[in-house]
């Protein structure tokens, strides 16, 4: 991947993706750490002027990636990178004499790469270089930027040989009156008008309504670009796409005024409710217009966002004008249904976009046999805008309200984003890191039905419930679960299964479609120390939505997690996670740190206190699901044998007999309680080699008292509780989205 071939001065592709988990990990700003290189920094000694040494740079990249036990082959193999000087002659400054590195050259290189907006990062950019302070930057330091934001390129799979005449271009177009000197507010307006270099740093949003929002992305077939018409050449055939709307360019090609991105609401109330199509410029790959039913030609034809119909450019005002939203109306909440309003008739800015408008969703409401109604009345407009949005009926639509995790299951949750962000309106799709869930349920809040689904793991579905609790909803909207985290129990029990495959998004939208509401029980815990001085660790949740543990698996759990803070690096893939698991259960197994529990803890269930004096047990599970570690069933199946008592539907089942009938069912107000022996039995009910733990209750009210420090954990979050009273009550119910089974299963049963 990199650009040189001396091999001293160029870094492997393993080299590259080792530097993402690092920086990944890490939560600190390059503009932070320079801070402690200039006078008055602990690391002040390590600087020579604008450079420093070796054993400065390796204590640079400690502390900016927040690790102490940085590889050292690896961090001379870095120093070495920076050391390389380009070859092309486009670098007319020299680096760093007496084996050192430029701390501007470093500083810049990984600025481009952290997060920020892009203005910010200009700024700074600007300033590294500017060393007297007097607001210019000449020809020289400008090449010297360039090459660093070549080399974060490199770093980022670009092109580098489309890349750099763009820049070239750029840094020329700044210097307008050819004095030698760039001014800051020519370095920043340039820079923010400059579509490749504003992708290269990070461009996360759009400046307005129908302005693409721009990724690179290589293609593995031909393509073409739909400014100049040319096919995409050289490296992996590189190009900018849209995420919208799949419209592809160039990086040379994106500021030559390419054509605007769909809309996403209409500006004029003359469109409110008015369906009509958004064409794109496209490559239709020889499909047949759907008006003439002819071949189209590369780039002859464009494409509906919403309803994918393909046309030829002279089919475009023959065929209809109205749009269904095609295979996926009943997810797709329409640009037609959302219009802007002003301050006085909303006091909430959470749903204002970047160029200021401020967003009203419609009222999508249901009517079989109606279609879309275009004209309304002043009158009955403006009703319906002080009554919280337009009403526009719609034949049995539900859009679909998505909210992605993007740091769940690795990377999956970032392209899971940008497949909703096509499918679906942009303005549908919520990225929690963004605000959390709140200004969605806000924007969605007169919506009469619809539909949530949360992609991510269990602790973000939790996350999303609870948001729902706050917001005080007058209609509590079903919630399905694109699992993308590691466990996902509660998604295995709603059939969602145990993790994204990556399978093709257009097919979970019709499951989802398909799917069926279920409510589900959700339970608060409180947990009160004996000691109020010696509280322990933080209590993670107030509510139960999985499950509560004490003991052997909550030890396990607290030791994964404990070491994963302390090494985060060590576990960034699923299987990377089993593994640790797995090393853990081995030595709790050998350890046994929870030998003996019913000695150091009681259980009542409503007021009845379980007998655990006859069993040796090292873990108490509490159930909510039928679903734990990733995939047990510590209850297991109930089978009814002949002759046997039927349980009857009661506050508290205790009698072993009865218990052996007793169903799991998520929405019966009740929890059951199991005991566990061991880590052993744990794996051997995880593999199937064991039917379940030991049923001990089934119960509408726990009360748990401990006289010594355990581990704990709710919903896989755990922690170190010292001696304490944990209450257990039924707090409400959520409704869910069940997925329609692929084949019968008797997994668990409900009502």
């Amino acid at each position: 991947m990199a650009s040189s071939g001396d091999a001293e001065g160029s870094l492997t592709p393993v080299d590259f993706i080792q530097l993402q988990h690092y920086m990944e990990d890490s939560s600190l700003r390059v503009k932070d750490v320079i801070k402690e290189f200039h006078a008055g920094g602990r690391l002040a000694q390590h600087s020579f002027g604008e450079c420093m040494d070796a054993v400065g740079f390796s204590l640079f990249l400690k502390t900016y990636l927040e690790v102490d036990d940085f590889p050292a082959d690896f961090c001379q193999r870095l120093f070495h990178y920076f050391r390389h000087v380009d070859q092309d002659g486009s670098n007319k400054c020299s680096l760093p004499k007496g084996g050192r590195v430029s701390l501007s050259d470093v500083s810049c290189y990984f600025s481009v790469l952290e997060e920020g907006q892009p203005r910010e990062k200009l700024e700074f950019t600007f300033k590294l270089y500017d060393k007297d302070c007097n607001q210019l930057l000449d020809s020289s330091e400008v090449d010297r930027i360039i090459t660093q934001m070549m080399r974060a390129a490199d770093y980022l799979g670009w092109d580098a040989t489309e890349l750099r005449p763009v820049l070239k271009e750029m840094m020329t177009a700044f210097d307008v009156d050819d004095s030698g000197y760039v001014t800051l507010e020519e370095w920043v307006k340039g820079g923010m008008n400059n579509v490749p270099l504003l992708v290269l740093l990070g461009l996360k949003m759009t400046e307005r309504d129908g302005q693409h929002i721009w990724r690179m992305k290589h293609f593995n077939k031909p393509t073409y670009c739909s400014v100049c018409q040319n096919m995409l050449l050289g490296l992996g055939k590189q190009g900018l796409c849209c995420t919208c709307c799949k419209y592809t360019v160039h990086s040379r090609c994106a500021n030559k005024n390419p054509e605007p991105c769909s809309r996403t609401f209409v500006k004029s109330k003359n469109e409110i409710g008015i369906a009509a199509h958004d064409w794109i410029r496209a490559d239709c790959n020889s499909n047949k217009c759907q008006v003439c039913h002819k071949k189209i030609k590369t780039l002859a034809g464009r494409r509906c966002v919403w309803c994918q119909e393909l046309r030829h450019d002279e089919c475009i005002f023959s065929g209809l004008s109205s749009c269904d939203c095609g295979p996926l109306r009943d997810h797709i909440l329409p640009p037609w249904a959302i219009f802007p309003i002003s301050k006085e008739e909303d006091s909430s800015l959470l749903n204002v976009t970047p160029d200021g408008h401020i967003l009203q969703g419609l009222s999508l409401k249901a009517r079989k046999g109606q279609s879309l109604v275009a004209n309304f009345s002043r009158r009955g407009h403006k009703e319906a805008m002080v009554n919280g949005g337009h009403i526009v009926p719609v034949s049995d639509r539900h859009p679909l309200l998505v909210f992605v995790n993007p740091k769940s299951g690795g990377m999956q949750g970032e392209r899971v984003l940008r497949k909703f962000q096509y499918l679906l309106n942009p303005r549908q799709v919520y990225n929690l890191s963004n605000g959390g869930p709140a200004p969605g349920l806000h924007f969605f809040r007169s919506l009469d039905q619809y539909r949530i689904l949360v992609c991510g793991g269990d602790g973000t579905v939790g996350w999303l419930l609870d948001a729902i609790d706050k917001a005080d909803l007058q209609v509590r909207h079903p919630v399905a679960v694109l699992p993308l985290g590691t466990g996902n129990d509660l998604a295995r029990c709603l059939r969602w299964g145990g993790g994204y495959d990556g399978s093709n998004l257009r097919e979970i939208l019709k499951e989802v479609e398909a799917s069926e509401q279920v409510p589900m029980d959700r339970w608060s815990i409180q947990v009160i120390p004996e000691d109020p001085q010696d509280a322990g660790d933080p209590v993670p949740y107030e509510i139960i939505n999985n499950y509560f543990s004490i003991g052997v698996d909550a030890s396990i759990a607290h030791r994964f997690h404990s070491m994963r803070e302390k090494h985060p690096r060590r576990f960034n893939s699923r299987m990377k996670n089993k593994l640790w698991y797995l090393e853990f259960a081995t030595s709790e197994t050998i350890s046994a740190t929870c030998k003996k529990l019913k000695e150091c803890l009681m259980i009542q269930c409503c007021g009845r206190s379980l007998d655990l004096s006859s069993m040796s047990l090292e873990g108490i599970a509490v159930l909510n699901i039928p679903s734990m570690h990733g995939g047990s069933n510590l209850w297991g199946e109930s089978k009814k044998c002949d002759g046997a008592p039927e349980a009857e539907h009661s506050e508290v089942i205790t009698d072993p007999e009865l218990l052996k009938t007793v169903s799991q069912d998520i929405s019966d107000r009740r929890m059951e309680v199991v005991g566990l022996e061991g880590a052993i039995e744990m794996g051997q009910i995880y593999t199937k080699m064991k039917s379940a733990g030991h049923r001990l209750a089934q119960t509408s009210q726990i009360t748990i008292r401990t006289i010594k420090a355990l581990p704990m954990q709710i919903d896989g979050e755990p922690w170190m509780q010292p001696p304490c009273t944990i209450h257990i009550t039924h707090k409400n119910q959520a409704n869910m989205l069940m997925a329609v089974p692929t084949k019968p299963s008797g997994f668990f049963h409900l009502k």
